[in-house]
């Protein structure tokens, strides 16, 4: 029985759940976290690239988008031709970054508790080969 693909969804499934308790009161979610991940890293990106990027279905990031839109997160403006918008962040999401930023800082730090830096690396390791074993099939 194949068990890691299972394991590796309950433990995503876990830091979503805690990280959802520690942004309670900031209006952002976890998922959508790495939409700002993403946006903060690149400054802008269109939400093809954002589907193609995060592995997410195109309806998804388009919802995604504009709930994060309602609530002031991102920005969406005019892209190099008609059909196409550019998504960036927003001020107001640039000055909670920090605060975002943060907790996700210290429930990595609670997850990563006890663990030797040797088999975090080896840990790292597997995981992205997993992901490039799935992209490449």
């Amino acid at each position: 029985m194949i068990v890691y693909g299972r394991k590796v969804n309950q433990l995503a499934r876990m830091f979503m759940k805690r990280f959802n308790e520690g942004l309670e009161n900031s209006g952002l979610y976890s998922a959508q976290w790495p939409f700002v991940l993403r946006l903060y890293e690149q400054g802008s990106s269109t939400q093809k690239e954002l589907s193609e990027y995060l592995h997410i279905e195109p309806p998804t990031v388009t919802r995604t988008l504009a709930r994060m839109e309602e609530a002031g997160w991102v920005i969406k403006e005019e892209g190099t031709d008609r059909r196409e918008r550019k998504i960036q962040l927003s001020p107001g999401a640039y000055e909670q970054f920090a605060t975002w930023q943060q907790t996700s800082n210290i429930l990595e730090k609670t997850a990563l508790r006890n663990i030797d830096k040797s088999e975090l690396e080896v840990f790292t390791r597997v995981l992205q080969q997993m992901m490039d074993n799935l992209k490449n099939s």
